[in-house]
Formats: C-alpha cells, structure tokens, sequence
C-alpha cells in the first residue's frame, strides 16, 4: 500500500488525517517536531504506524526524515503539508510584529516548499504521487479579510505554491491540491469551532487518495472547488 506522510500529525487534524489513512490501509508516517509527541499520536492509531521527529524550519531535520523514510519504506506516495501556525490572530495588519510574519511564513510556505523539495521529485520519479497543501479560506484572495494578517498571507502564499508545484509536476503521475478542512475544532481554532476533525480531514483524505484521473492544481472544500 502507498507511504502516507503527515507533518504536524501529533494532534488535530493532522492526526485524523493519518488515523483515516491508516483506516485504508496507508503506511502512515507520522511527523512532529517532538519525537515524543509523534510517538504518543502513533500510538493512538491502529495499523502501520511510523513516528518520525520532522521540523519542517529545520533542514537538517528534513534530511534525517527523509533518509529515515528512505530506509524503511524506500518512497513516499503522499504528502500532506498540515504543520501551521496561527500568530497574532486578533491584532491589525500595523500592529503584527515582523517577527510574527517570519515566523509564520517560515513554517507555513517555506516549511512546506522545503519538505515537498525533499519529497516530491521521488514521486515524479516512481510516476505517482498525491500532495494536499492543508491551507484556509483565510489566504482566498477573493473572499480574503483584515482576519490574521500573517497566517492569511502566508496561507495565500502557500496557495500559489500549490499551483508552482502542479504545474511543475503535470503530466507526472503527481497530484497536488491546497484545501480548506474549514472552522475545526482543534487547538488552533478553538472550542466554538464548528467542525469535527474528522469533518475537517475529510477533504484531505480525500485528495490524498485521489485516482490517477483526479484534479491537480486547484483549491477545495468539501471536496468542491472554490476560487482561488
């Protein structure tokens, strides 16, 4: 069965993810920046579980995970970018620190860029894979607020990295879509959430177990496009 890897998977949605996964049979790798942590959220999942300390900031990190995924199973199939953070929600774009903007950014885009860089030419390689980039309607251009200036921005930046990446991988057995899991109730988005995780991780599963004919290149919720 395919090598499923989630980053951020030791709790939320990240980990509903990887529990669907492993529901369907996936070898599921399950990557936090603790190991420990990792390790704790493997357990909770019944079927074949790897625990991997990934820093997605850190490229020494990315290379013992990818080295590691390397030995044990020789590829990886699917990649799901899930490791975010959400800083300075509630202050205005003149009052967020610029250290908030780099530190959003830097796990949020470029932490994601880092790890498909590791990843993904191995699936170009074996002529299949499947990239879901977890993002929010938050970064939509369309529709985009003054909500959370650094992670809408940098959830928007992580969108045109999806379209980079499809396009860069088209006609290569590669997949690569962004998605909106929606309000969750995670630690990140709270109690008054009004979603389940596993309502949240149904369209990244989804997307991660699309069929060789299945879309690439665009934005979903509920498994339906929405504008970019």
């Amino acid at each position: 069965m395919p090598v499923a890897l989630v980053t951020g998977a030791n709790r939320g949605i990240g980990l509903e993810v990887c529990r669907q996964l492993a529901g369907r049979g996936y070898r599921v790798i399950v990557s936090a920046r603790d190991i420990e942590k990792a390790e704790a959220a493997a357990r909770t999942i019944d079927g074949n579980i790897q625990a991997i300390a990934l820093d997605v900031t850190d490229a020494a990190s990315i290379k013992r995970a990818y080295d590691d995924a390397m030995r044990r199973h020789n590829r990886v199939d699917v990649l799901i970018n899930n490791a975010a953070v959400l800083l300075e929600e509630n202050d205005e774009l003149f009052k967020v620190p610029m250290a908030a903007f780099r530190e959003t950014l830097e796990t949020n885009v470029l932490g994601a860029i880092a790890v498909a860089q590791a990843f993904v030419p191995g699936m170009v390689a074996h002529r299949f894979g499947r990239v879901v980039n977890v993002s929010s309607r938050a970064g939509q251009l369309a529709t985009m607020s003054d909500y959370a200036p650094a992670y809408s921005i940098s959830k928007a930046a992580l969108n045109a990295f999806t379209r980079q990446l499809a396009a860069s991988t088209n006609g290569t057995g590669v997949l690569v879509n962004s998605a909106c899991p929606g309000w969750v109730r995670t630690d990140m988005g709270g109690t008054n959430a009004t979603r389940t995780v596993q309502q949240g991780a149904d369209t990244l599963v989804w997307l991660a177990t699309l069929p060789d004919n299945g879309p690439t290149g665009e934005f979903f919720i509920d498994r339906k496009r929405i504008e970019w």
